[in-house]
């Protein structure tokens, strides 16, 4: 039988699973089961040439029990509903693990940035936010930037959103340029915030973070402020990929050299040194090391390669990364998979401290940002590990993933159930 590898069904299942550990509500279980609100709208936008395409745009409101939407937006010309469903319940899960004010949202627009120039990728950035503009805002739903979007981006959206409201409303976007109040330490929050996991897990399996090798399968923002970071922790990173491909030397890799490659060719294959080997992503994933960093796509460790999996540790930077089946897999075989939505938080955790300062009109240091980046994430780590105890002293056995399910979804519920909604 075929795995499963439709997101918005993973993300049921992995909902279900939880549901059943911690007898969930059946009212409750059935509202989380599906977002609360799918909005689709149809955006012309006037190309260089002189002529109109029309393109197809989402905004998906999973849940908001807890406090406004919050989620990114994406630009990618295989963007699907479903994809974006996923990432909106995955969005409600973190927000509420992270325990901050925030239902989950998402936003998508089916298109080829790369084949766009910056005026129409502007026409198409306001475009949505007219076609939208009436479903989002500081109390509403605050999106951000996500796959092939950026802060430029995000400057002119909160641009077109302060036009349609007739005043400057800044918290409307986050992960926006420090010129127009974006915040401190917002660009590498997301491996920041992965790399204090990571400390904390190290200290569970009593590993050294110094004497650690580390795969990273992805060389997108998270994956290369990831490497960055790990070399700064003293860890050896070995192999990295992008989606061409990978290279893997059991010395270590050089992050500036690779990086210098990456820039100038587009691909990391490009790029050679003594004693370093080209190897697949495939094969990225099934190497000896410590720490297996997968920050690239879904799916990338199923059925089929996870008990092929040789990492101690799974930190899971990208969205989706591991199946349920895969997850199952790894837990019996003692891998530590430390799930996406609490690894990778520290993004929206961030946004939350911009949209925070946005609205007090008072801003942090950088440092002020990373100290409580660290408090909340460390936090969420140990909430997760509490949750398995007490499972555990029930005599069940369950993953990382499930305990923070739990720990999330109970929080969404007894909002819910608090508010009267069931």
């Amino acid at each position: 039988m075929a795995e499963e590898l439709d997101p918005f069904k993973i993300s049921q299942q992995q909902l279900d699973s939880a549901a059943e550990v911690m007898e969930l509500d059946k009212t409750a279980h059935e509202i989380l089961r599906e977002p609360m609100r799918t909005i689709s709208a149809t955006i012309p936008v006037k190309m260089a040439d002189g002529s109109t395409e029309v393109f197809q745009g989402f905004r998906v409101q999973y849940n908001d029990a807890r406090g406004p939407g919050k989620g990114g937006i994406r630009f990618h010309p295989k963007e699907n509903l479903n994809t974006v469903k996923a990432l909106s319940a995955w969005m409600t899960w973190k927000c509420s693990l992270a325990n901050i004010p925030y239902g989950g949202a998402k936003g998508g627009v089916i298109c080829n940035t790369k084949n766009m120039n910056q005026a129409e990728l502007e026409n198409l950035s306001r475009g949505y936010i007219r076609a939208l503009g009436r479903f989002i805002g500081p109390k509403l739903d605050v999106p951000a930037p996500d796959v092939y979007t950026n802060p430029q981006i995000m400057a002119w959206m909160m641009d077109e959103y302060s036009k349609l409201v007739g005043h400057n409303e800044f918290g409307v976007i986050t992960g926006k340029p420090i010129e127009v109040w974006g915040s401190e330490g917002r660009f590498d929050s997301t491996a920041m915030g992965g790399m204090y996991v990571l400390r904390e897990a190290a200290k569970q399996r009593k590993l050294k973070i110094k004497d650690a090798r580390i795969a990273i399968q992805g060389f997108g923002n998270a994956g290369k402020f990831a490497f960055d970071l790990s070399r700064k922790l003293g860890a050896r990173v070995v192999a990295i990929s992008d989606s061409s491909g990978g290279v893997y030397s059991e010395k270590g890799l050089d992050y500036d050299k690779l990086s210098k490659a990456k820039a100038e060719s587009g691909e990391i294959q490009d790029y050679s040194e003594k004693g370093m080997e080209k190897i697949s992503n495939s094969e990225l994933l099934e190497l000896d090391v410590d720490v297996l960093i997968p920050a690239a796509i879904e799916n990338q460790i199923t059925k089929d390669n996870a008990d092929k999996i040789n990492a101690d540790i799974v930190l899971e930077l990208a969205n989706g990364p591991v199946t349920p089946a895969a997850d199952g897999i790894l837990f019996e075989k003692d891998i530590l998979d430390l799930p996406d939505f609490l690894v990778n938080s520290g993004g929206v955790i961030v946004s939350y401290f911009e949209w925070v300062q946005n609205t007090q009109n008072y801003y942090w240091t950088q440092d002020e940002v990373y100290s409580k980046l660290d408090s909340i994430i460390t936090k969420s780590f140990h909430d997760v590990f509490a949750m398995q105890e007490a499972y555990k002293a029930k005599k069940k056995k369950i993953s990382p993933r499930t305990s923070a399910y739990v720990v999330a979804v109970d929080r969404v519920s007894k909002a819910m159930k608090t508010r009267g909604w069931y």
